[in-house]
């Protein structure tokens, strides 16, 4: 078993740069669509696995936040090629710069022993759910060229940086804290 949830954690890793290829250069959006969803469904499978078998790892605990941040960025980079849109360019980098953040504060809490400090949040896997259906509205849309998709897909993509923001601020002030 935990042979199997470590390969669901990998075979996300592997699929951003896929779901980046299909998009860009085959312009596969549905086929993209599909993997993706794959793969944000081995995201809760792995944890639920995971916690329910009481299988958590140290490497787990390591691969599989980077794993969701491949996933994350290469999906991500290709929405902006394929939009070519500033507003969507910004919102897109708020929420990178603030996953990268976290992963810092994480890494040195680890690092000194912290790691309780900056646990995921509910707000954090809110905002996770919300750019996993951003992201697969936007491929979806693409798929059909569809318009209103790109719009309601925009707005999905908005409300996930918004919270990226609040549960950014929420970590870096859990962090801030600590000492407190």
């Amino acid at each position: 078993m935990k042979k199997f949830i470590m390969s669901l954690t990998i075979s996300r890793a592997m699929s951003g740069p896929f779901i980046f290829i299909f998009i860009t250069f085959f312009e596969a959006f549905l086929v993209s669509s599909i993997l993706f969803t794959i793969a944000a469904l081995t995201d809760f499978l792995d944890g639920y696995l995971s916690r329910k078998f009481s299988l958590e790892s140290e490497i787990g605990k390591v691969l599989d936040p980077i794993a969701d941040k491949i996933l994350l960025t290469c999906s991500l980079l290709s929405i902006i090629l394929l939009t070519d849109d500033l507003f969507i360019a910004t919102v897109i980098m708020i929420i990178l710069v603030r996953e990268f953040w976290v992963a810092g504060l994480r890494e040195f809490s680890e690092k000194n022993k912290l790691e309780k400090s900056i646990s995921v949040s509910y707000l954090g896997k809110v905002k996770t759910s919300f750019q996993f259906i951003a992201i697969i509205s936007f491929f979806v849309s693409f798929s059909f060229n569809s318009s209103l998709g790109q719009f309601l897909s925009s707005f999905f993509l908005f409300l996930s940086m918004l919270l990226s923001i609040k549960s950014g601020l929420d970590y870096s002030q859990r962090f801030l804290k600590r000492d407190s």
